[in-house]
């Protein structure tokens, strides 16, 4: 299995999740390894990531420069997974409206990492994170009807289904798929408790 170790150059805060896993702010040092790990994976992400199919570094680059040039507190800030200093996958916020203290969440993580409860983990401390932190009141999760492990996360944490979104995106195979809408409340998250989830 090939190992993909980040740069040390990146000094953000480290999140321990697990006893093995961590999430630390993506910064701009560290466009080359994301773009490793999904260029290596491309074939497998593409799948229900339409925009890998045409990333290169430099595209990440602009990314990441994009993001990180907007103000800290309205950041839609991208977390990388990572086990010990290995790259295993991405979580982060999107389409954050401030003024209505809403967000989405959107992940995902490398094959050999599925299946270890590690993705709950992430998106759980996010909606926490973004409560206490950005005094959200709305979290989002959008997933492809048929991305069953995707769909699993948000139920798994009592998201509520609202719904589903006809042809809402457009996939790598040019086919549209339907896209399913789960949220979560501030007053849903503060009753989680530490054994619930």
């Amino acid at each position: 299995m090939e190992s993909y170790q980040s740069k040390k150059d990146n000094c953000s805060p480290i999140h321990t999740i697990t006893t093995h896993y961590s999430l630390q702010e993506a910064q701009l040092c560290d466009a080359a390894i994301i773009y490793q790990v999904v260029d290596n994976h491309r074939e497998y992400l593409k799948t229900w990531l339409p925009f890998v199919c045409n990333l290169n570094i430099e595209g990440e680059e602009v990314f990441l420069s994009s993001m990180l040039s907007t103000p800290y507190e309205e950041r839609n800030i991208v977390f990388m997974i990572k086990k010990s200093n290995e790259l295993c996958g991405l979580v982060g916020f999107a389409n954050t409206d401030i003024t209505n203290h809403r967000t989405e969440i959107g992940y995902w993580l490398l094959p050999e990492h599925q299946g270890k409860g590690i993705m709950t983990q992430c998106v759980k401390y996010l909606c926490q994170w973004s409560i206490e932190k950005r005094g959200m009141n709305r979290i989002q999760i959008r997933c492809a009807v048929g991305n069953y492990p995707s769909n699993a996360i948000p139920q798994r944490l009592g998201f509520k289904f609202e719904g589903t979104e006809r042809d809402g995106e457009l996939l790598s195979s040019n086919q549209y798929t339907d896209i399913n809408i789960y949220s979560l409340l501030k007053k849903e998250i503060e009753l989680w408790n530490n054994d619930q989830y």
